[in-house]
């Protein structure tokens, strides 16, 4: 069993940044793919980035050199520096883990709200 605590969002001004956190549970981490979701109201659920045991990372085309995924294994937590901030940016944004041999996501967060607005 896998707990996942995000924690960072917030309301911050157009081209602002924030760094998200994910603080997970469990002795596995080092070997989950972790992942960063969000939803915006009347919107699916979509995939921002990611970041596997092996260090490879991928980004939604709208999160390309503005996001960056990290992951501190020692700490057993994901970040996401957000950069560049829009007002379509606007969601609440959920961490998620998967393990192997799938590596589908099973474990989620509660989510945090992000708020990019002037």
């Amino acid at each position: 069993q896998v707990q996942l605590v995000e924690s960072g969002g917030g309301l911050v001004q157009p081209g602002g940044s924030l760094r998200l956190s994910c603080a997970a549970s469990g002795s596995r981490f080092s070997t989950n793919v972790m992942g960063w979701y969000r939803q915006a109201p009347g919107k699916q659920r979509e995939l921002v980035a990611a970041i596997t045991p092996f260090w490879t990372t991928n980004y939604a085309d709208s999160a390309k050199s503005r996001f960056t995924i990290s992951r501190d294994n020692a700490k057993n937590t994901v970040y996401l520096q957000m950069n560049s901030l829009k007002p379509e940016d606007t969601a609440v944004y959920y961490c998620a883990a998967g393990g192997p041999p799938t590596y589908e996501y099973t474990y989620w967060g509660q989510g945090t709200q992000v708020t990019v607005s002037s």
